[in-house]
């Protein structure tokens, strides 16, 4: 599966957690907001991207499933 993350802005409180937990793919911003750094989530970081998303304590972050964009031209 391929997806992104993305932060439901209202859950949020910007705890950190998720930066903390997939720094590969969160930054947080100056009042530790978290900002996705890459759009689509590398299959080699799939996990942590879960592990992110399941341990959010707000449920603020998902991973989106993209669709598969094989043979579209």
């Amino acid at each position: 599966m391929s997806g992104r993350l993305s932060v439901d802005w209202i859950a949020c409180d910007g705890r950190g957690l998720c930066a903390e937990l997939a720094p590969e793919l969160v930054e947080q911003d100056e009042w530790g907001f978290p900002v996705v750094t890459l759009g689509e989530v590398p299959a080699g970081l799939v996990k942590v991207a879960r592990r992110a998303v399941r341990d959010c304590p707000v449920m603020a972050l998902r991973l989106v499933e993209t669709p598969n964009r094989a043979g579209v031209r």
